[in-house]
């Protein structure tokens, strides 16, 4: 797909009532992104109406805030962030404060002959401050898309990842939940044959303010039924 390459770095944040933690990590994002490139820029991607003050604080920190399409769901914001990125590479990161916005540094002065960089909790020097459970459960989900799809990667399932725009464009992506994450690291591999991943030792935080949006069953079975999915479609 073409697209009108105006930036060096896209970085897409979706947001679902998370005004607080926003107004937090937006001006943190800001300082970075000097650092890098006068050519940045921040998507926020709210919720289709909006249901806080997220399109105000966004306005306060200089950063785009744009709508998701067609649904409320973690899919559609990611389909969305990608058709409206203008940047050369792009950055996924969560609002809620899991993900520091100093590291997207570290991400994008690795980019150089690589296809996707990822923040890992499970690498060497890597941690992660969930519980028990939610460790248990991600580290059974990666291993298990790591052997079923043959991608040499400790942490798939973590959102906060380097890509080339164009690859991200090229991409029909149908996940409604978080599994779109891995549908999306799959379908570059298909794509590619020979994907090209660099992990860093990245430490994964809690949530500041507000709830979580990850029912566990819900996140399990969709996992669960995606990786059936895409086995299938690989055959």
């Amino acid at each position: 797909m073409k697209y009108m390459v105006n930036k060096e770095l896209s970085v897409i944040i979706p947001a679902y009532l998370e005004e607080e933690n926003l107004r937090i990590i937006l001006p943190r994002l800001s300082a970075t992104l000097k650092e890098i490139s006068d050519s940045c820029e921040v998507l926020v991607v709210d919720t289709v109406k909006a249901m806080d003050n997220t399109k105000k604080v966004c306005e306060e920190n200089g950063v785009t805030c744009i709508n998701r399409l067609n649904g409320n769901n973690y899919g559609d914001a990611i389909r969305t962030g990608i058709d409206c990125a203008n940047g050369t590479y792009t950055i996924f990161m969560d609002a809620d404060g899991s993900h520091a916005p100093e590291f997207i540094k570290n991400l994008y002065e690795n980019k150089e002959n690589q296809d996707v960089v990822i923040a890992s909790r499970y690498v060497e020097g890597g941690n992660t401050d969930n519980s028990k459970l939610l460790i248990l459960m991600s580290r059974v989900v990666n291993v298990l898309y790591s052997l079923v799809f043959n991608i040499k990667c400790k942490d798939i399932s973590n959102s906060f990842k380097l890509y080339k725009t164009a690859d991200l464009k090229d991409l029909k992506l149908r996940c409604d939940n978080f599994d779109v994450v891995e549908e999306i690291i799959f379908k570059l591999k298909k794509k590619k044959g020979n994907l090209r991943v660099k992990e860093l030792p990245f430490l994964f935080k809690k949530r500041m303010f507000g709830s979580t949006k990850r029912n566990l069953f819900l996140f399990m079975l969709s996992y669960i039924i995606t990786l059936i999915k895409l086995r299938f479609i690989n055959k």
